[in-house]
């Protein structure tokens, strides 16, 4: 017999299907805020259709993003030109084995680190990030507690707004999704926050709105390349 919640979790998702909108882009403006004014190189790891990469390439120097889905990757290299002044490349690549070599001064990562091994994947963005460079993470967790099942519930009625004033209460056509296979998320929270407390040391780990999770951590040390990235850029706007 079929129980209410999971009656409620299928009506959610044929209404989503019906006024599609994007969980992981609501939250890049928030990751933006997390990160300097400017800043010398950016990796977004699942990079998808390059929207984040795009956004950073407003404050880096260089952007990269990678993404394991061959179709979506030219697509988001079609787009590449749209970023601006910075230059953004992308490549297929599955992390963290395909992390290309370099310190990056800011590696981002959103939807896609419950894909990967939690505790090698965190790793890997440890040893790619720069001295004081930033890590951010959105992920998506498996609810395990009351209060994780509450806050999912919680999210419903913003959810169903959410989707209603983007598509003008209208139904919206059936949304491209990606060539690579995807699955809901397997770990709880718990889990991540013991991995990110064993690997990253004083990572700031919280529970979000629709069913995600945010990671941030920086690395240890002085970032003396964006500090001389952010000097060019003064110099030569004084110019």
């Amino acid at each position: 017999m079929t129980t209410p919640p999971r009656r409620l979790m299928e009506a959610l998702d044929r209404f989503n299907a019906a006024h599609p909108w994007d969980h992981n882009a609501h939250y890049h403006r928030w990751i933006l805020r997390r990160l300097p004014r400017r800043f010398g190189s950016a990796l977004d790891v699942g990079s998808g259709a390059g929207d984040l990469a795009r956004l950073l390439a407003g404050r880096a120097g260089r952007v990269h993003g990678i993404d394991a889905d061959p179709a979506i990757t030219a697509r988001a290299r079609e787009q590449a030109p749209l970023a601006g002044a910075a230059p953004v490349t992308f490549t297929v690549a599955r992390a963290p084995a395909g992390i290309p070599a370099g310190g990056y001064d800011v590696i981002t990562c959103v939807a896609t680190l419950h894909h990967l091994p939690l505790t090698g994947a965190l790793t890997a963005f440890r040893r790619h990030l720069a001295p004081g460079g930033t890590l951010v993470v959105v992920g998506l967790y498996r609810p395990r507690s009351p209060v994780e099942h509450l806050l999912g519930a919680v999210a419903v009625p913003p959810n169903a707004a959410m989707g209603l004033l983007r598509n003008r209460g209208r139904a919206a056509p059936p949304a491209v999704s990606p060539a690579a296979p995807t699955r809901p998320a397997d770990t709880s929270f718990a889990d991540v926050a013991r991995a990110a407390r064993r690997v990253l040391p004083g990572a700031r780990l919280r529970r979000r709105l629709f069913w995600r999770y945010t990671l941030v951590w920086r690395q240890p040390g002085t970032n003396r390349r964006t500090k001389r990235f952010c000097q060019g850029v003064s110099t030569a706007r004084r110019s």
